[in-house]
This record gives C-alpha cells, sequence and structure tokens, in this order.
C-alpha cells in the first residue's frame, strides 16, 4: 500500500498546532521556495522558555504528525542539550530554540530574502 502524498500546507499546519498546544513562542514561516540553492522549502521557527518547554514543543510536533499524517521527522539534531533542536521533515526544517540561542544565531537575517509570515498566538 503507498503512503499518501502529504502536502506541505497540511504538514506546516499540523506542525504550528503542536507547537501552539505546549504554547510555544515567536512563532514564523520562511518560504524559501523562492531562494536558489535551498536546503528546503519552509523553515518554521519558534522559541520555548526552557530546557523542558523546547523539548515539549518538539515532543508535541512529533506527536501530531505521525498521529495525524502518519509521519516521521527524517532527522532529529539537538534534542540532547534542547537549546535549539532541529526537526528535519525534507522539505520543511523546524528549529526550536531557546530565545537566547534564536538571538544569537539570528537565522531569519540570514534567509532575509525569504518572504516571512508570523503566527499570531493568542496566549
Amino acid at each position: 500500500m503507498a503512503k499518501e502524498k502529504i502536502s506541505a500546507d497540511q504538514l506546516i499546519s499540523v506542525i504550528i498546532s503542536g507547537i501552539e498546544d505546549v504554547k510555544g513562542k515567536e512563532i514564523s514561516i520562511l518560504d524559501l521556495r523562492e531562494i536558489e540553492n535551498t536546503v528546503c522549502d519552509y523553515f518554521i521557527i519558534c522559541e520555548g522558555t526552557s530546557n523542558t518547554q523546547v523539548n515539549a514543543i518538539v515532543n508535541s510536533i512529533q506527536k501530531k504528525v505521525s498521529k495525524e499524517l502518519k509521519d516521521n521527522p527524517w532527522h532529529v539534531e539537538g534534542a540532547d542539550n534542547a537549546e535549539w533542536v532541529l526537526l528535519d521533515y525534507v522539505n520543511i526544517a523546524v528549529h526550536v530554540f531557546q530565545k537566547h540561542i534564536r538571538e544569537y544565531y539570528d537565522i531569519e537575517s540570514l534567509w532575509g530574502d525569504a518572504k516571512t509570515t508570523v503566527i499570531e498566538t493568542s496566549y
């Protein structure tokens, strides 16, 4: 039985929902499709206030995507210290930061040519 193809919009929606379930902060989507030589189509970036919350966000995303879309990240990096965790869903890379690490690396500026969408949260 062939696996159903998941659209980027579906995956982004479920990832955002997973972040919001555990009150992830400062959520941004960077659309990289118009930029040459990128590693993926989208970055989703958010932050947590502690190692515990960063891990909670990562776990929430993984559980929700697995349950709703039957998909798992191709690779997970940085979960040991939970300051910057990367979830690689091939065409979508999710970056979950602690605030000070996000400010230090400032990847939104590095990808300044990308179309950025900020997700408003109500918490």
